[in-house]
C-alpha cells in the first residue's frame, strides 16, 4: 500500500459526516455524543451521507481545494457490522471517481482494528485513521470504562502505520484517576508511537453521562480551567518537539454542548489558551537574560499577534507584573513559523 499523504504540504477541506455512538459497544463513564453533538433521530443514511458531501463542496467550490477528504465522526466507525461500512463508504465513492474528494477517514476505537479491518477500509479509499486513545494507562482506561487498554492502542496504530495510513490519536486530560505521572508516561508512549497528528480534549461533565452521576454524588472532580491549560500546554510541547502535530486542543464550541454542560474546564477558545500560554513561556525564556534597562527585539509571525497578547490582553498583563513587558519591542513578520519566536539582532 502506498502512503497516504501524496499533497502532505497541502491543508485538505474536511466534510465531517456524525454517526454519534454508533459502532461504540461501551458506554465511557464522559461520553454522551448525542449531547455533545445535538444529532438525534434515527441513523445517517448514504442518502444523507452524499447531501452532506454535495452540500459541503458546493459551499467550499470558490476555495478549489486540492485535498478533500469526508470524516466519519463521533462513533466507532469499525465497530460498525462490514455492511453498514459498506454502505456509508459506498456513498463518498462517486465523488472519489470525479476526483472531487480524494480521500475518506474515520475514527475509531483501537480495539475494533485488526489485518481484515484495515484492508477493508484501505481497499475503501480511507487513507486517515483517527484512534481515540484517551490514555495509555490502563488503570485510567480502567477508570473510564473504555473497554480497552494501552497494548491495543499500541498494537492498532502500529498496523495502520505499516499499512500506509496517516494515523491520528486522541487523547484527554482530566480522565478519572489520572494524574501528572500518568499524563507524562502516556504522552512518551504517544511520541514512541509517532503518529502523524494528535487531538487533545479536557473531559467535561456533560448530563446524561456516567462522570455527571459520579459528580453530583462528589466521587469525580473535574480539573480546574488553568490546570487542564497548563497540562495540556506541556504535552502539546512535549509532542511539537518530537515533530507530531497538535491539530486540535478542546471540544467544537456549539450551544448543545454549552446547554448539557455541567462542569469541567471548559472555554469556546480552549486551543487559544493553550497557545498563548506557550507563548508566554517562551517569551519568559527569551528574556531570562535580559536585565533590567536592556531591551531586545523579539520576533513573531504576524498571525500570532492575537496568542502573543492573549485572551482580554491576559499575557501583556503577566508580563507588566513580571517586569518583562519593558525589556523588548515586539516585530511581526508573515513568514516566520506560526507558534514560533526568536530573538532579532540588529544589523
Amino acid at each position: 500500500m502506498n502512503s497516504a499523504l501524496s499533497t502532505a504540504g497541502a491543508i485538505p477541506l474536511v466534510i465531517p459526516v456524525f454517526i454519534p455512538h454508533e459502532g461504540c459497544p461501551h458506554s465511557c463513564v464522559f461520553c454522551n455524543q448525542h449531547r455533545i453533538s445535538g444529532i438525534q433521530g434515527k441513523p445517517l443514511s448514504a442518502d444523507d451521507v452524499t447531501r452532506i458531501t454535495r452540500t459541503w463542496l458546493e459551499r467550499d467550490r470558490k476555495k478549489n481545494r486540492c485535498r478533500v477528504q469526508v470524516a466519519f465522526y463521533g462513533g466507532s466507525f469499525t465497530g460498525l457490522a462490514l455492511s453498514r461500512q459498506q454502505e456509508l463508504l459506498a456513498a463518498v465513492l462517486p465523488f472519489i471517481r470525479n476526483g472531487a474528494v480524494q480521500a475518506i477517514r474515520c475514527s475509531t476505537r483501537p480495539d475494533s482494528i485488526d489485518a481484515v479491518i484495515v484492508n477493508f477500509l484501505y481497499a475503501r479509499h480511507v487513507r486517515v485513521v483517527e484512534l481515540g486513545g484517551q490514555s495509555l494507562d490502563d488503570s485510567v482506561l480502567q477508570n473510564s470504562r473504555r473497554g480497552h487498554s494501552a497494548a491495543d492502542v499500541v498494537q492498532a496504530s502500529t498496523m495502520l502505520k505499516n499499512a500506509g495510513m496517516e494515523l491520528g490519536i486522541q487523547l484527554m486530560v482530566g480522565l478519572p484517576g489520572q494524574n501528572f505521572s500518568s499524563l507524562r508516561g502516556t504522552t512518551d508512549q504517544v511520541v514512541s508511537l509517532a503518529p502523524d497528528f494528535v487531538r487533545i480534549y479536557p473531559v467535561l461533565v456533560v448530563a446524561g453521562s456516567g462522570l455527571a452521576r459520579w459528580y453530583k454524588r462528589g466521587e469525580y472532580r473535574p480539573l480546574t480551567l488553568t490546570r487542564a491549560v497548563l497540562q495540556t500546554a506541556w504535552m502539546k510541547k512535549k509532542l511539537m518537539a518530537a515533530g507530531i502535530r497538535v491539530v486540535r486542543m478542546g471540544l467544537q464550541p456549539g450551544r448543545d454542548l454549552e446547554k448539557a454542560l455541567l462542569a469541567g474546564p471548559y472555554h469556546p477558545a480552549f486551543g487559544e489558551l493553550v497557545n498563548a500560554r506557550l507563548m508566554l513561556q517562551q517569551t519568559r525564556k527569551l528574556l531570562s537574560g535580559v536585565g533590567p534597562g536592556q531591551k531586545v527585539l523579539i520576533g513573531i509571525s504576524n498571525r500570532d499577534l492575537s496568542v502573543f497578547k492573549g485572551i482580554r490582553q491576559a499575557n501583556i498583563q503577566r508580563l507588566t507584573r513580571l517586569g518583562l513587558f519593558d525589556r523588548f519591542t515586539l516585530q511581526t513578520d508573515p513568514q516566520q513559523p506560526r507558534g514560533t519566536m526568536k530573538l532579532i539582532t540588529p544589523d
